[in-house]
């Protein structure tokens, strides 16, 4: 069936009544979209060189920009592909996404940023999920010693970029994706020490990055000789004082994976209220897919991020097994409208569009003028995780 017919029979179930969460339409949708992300990913692979990665799409340039592998997204697509291939046993998807890990592999003794846990677990980890194949696990392992050297003992952070003239020691809450590299590692026989590393900045991003109403900073800026931090800053949203809605998106998606891991509640809690805050806002539109930042000020005529709201729809599902009733309710209920939302013709690129990406309407860094209105490899990442995951969770 396709998306369209689908759109309009969720839209007739909802004004009978009928709630969201249909089973079998949801399963229907969702092998609609792994299907079509299989055909898709192939049209990608056609125009990408072998030695680079895909970063974003233009559709007003018609361009596709690469990356090399020590651009931070560079694990996003050997991931996504391990994720479809997973759904679809496409041989064909699989022997790409060798060929992508094999060009990724050197960068597991990287140290220039954080970002090792987007780079070599979200590619590597989820080969050695579908393959377990102990080479891959060597390459976490190895990955995760290089993140912990911009551990900083004096902030009880890892740093995440080298310092410049704009910061001195920054920590971002993207930071936050990165530490379940450290905690997988320590839990499958690698050193405590990481796992000491990620509760310990877990615990200085509670502290120090939230507002009193559960939003979040992005950027804050350390004094590495008193341990405090010297200011906060907002890099990638409207102001220093605004909620950047991939920013948001981050630290839900944060909190619940080191929940998962250490089971303290303290993380539970603080996942529960910043997804409040975000499933709450004023200026959430119906589809669930936010603009670039929550206070933006030309709203409703800002540019949409679907990669922030496909980040939220993974995280709270993952979420939801960990609460019960409503509010287990309104987690679910919410990724699915976010799934149909991203499903639709109004998110989801049509067969051979949109440069081989399947999602439309991201936003990277708008202050920056970059990325603006693209595709973008992680929007499709955790689209795809968002569908593997009701699948095996609520199907």
């Amino acid at each position: 069936m396709n998306v369209l017919r689908l759109t309009i029979a969720f839209c007739f179930l909802n004004l009978l009544g009928f709630s969201q969460s249909n089973k079998k339409l949801m399963k229907q949708l969702i092998d609609d979209d792994l299907s079509f992300a299989a055909q898709q990913y192939k049209v990608l692979m056609k125009k990408l060189p072998p030695d680079v990665m895909p970063r974003n799409y233009d559709p007003k340039k018609d361009q596709l920009v690469t990356s090399n592998t020590k651009w931070w997204c560079s694990g996003f697509y050997p991931g996504t592909l391990w994720m479809i291939y997973d759904a679809t046993r496409d041989t064909v998807l699989k022997k790409e996404a060798e060929n992508r890990l094999a060009i990724l592999e050197k960068e597991k003794t990287y140290t220039g940023n954080h970002d090792l846990g987007f780079m070599m677990f979200c590619s590597f980890g989820n080969a050695y999920s579908v393959t377990n194949k102990p080479e891959y696990k060597d390459v976490i392992f190895t990955a995760a010693s290089s993140l912990a050297t911009r551990y900083r003992p004096s902030i009880q952070s890892i740093q995440s970029w080298d310092s410049s003239k704009n910061f001195t020691c920054p920590v971002i809450i993207d930071n936050m994706m990165n530490l379940e590299l450290l905690e997988w590692v320590s839990k499958n026989g690698g050193d405590a020490r990481f796992a000491e590393i990620a509760v310990n900045h877990t615990n200085s991003t509670l502290k120090n990055h939230f507002r009193a109403d559960n939003s979040s900073y992005h950027v804050l800026d350390y004094d590495l000789k008193s341990g405090t931090v010297a200011r906060r800053v907002t890099h990638q949203g409207y102001s220093n004082e605004s909620a950047w809605a991939r920013g948001q998106a981050w630290g839900l998606y944060g909190f619940t994976v080191m929940y998962r891991f250490t089971k303290d509640k303290t993380y539970l809690d603080q996942a529960n209220k910043i997804a409040a805050f975000i499933l709450h806002h004023p200026n959430l539109p119906a589809d669930k897919v936010p603009y670039w930042d929550f206070n933006a000020p030309g709203i409703p005529s800002e540019p949409r991020d679907a990669s922030a709201a496909a980040i939220t729809a993974s995280a709270i599902l993952e979420l939801a097994q960990y609460v019960k009733g409503k509010v287990r309710k309104e987690y679910v209920s919410t990724a699915e409208i976010i799934i149909q939302s991203l499903s639709s013709s109004n998110y989801r690129a049509e067969l051979g569009t949109n440069g081989g990406f399947l999602l439309m309407h991201n936003t990277g860094h708008k202050p920056g003028g970059s990325e603006i209105d693209v595709a973008l490899t992680y929007a499709d990442y955790y689209f795809i995780e968002a569908l593997m995951r009701y699948k095996k969770w609520y199907l």
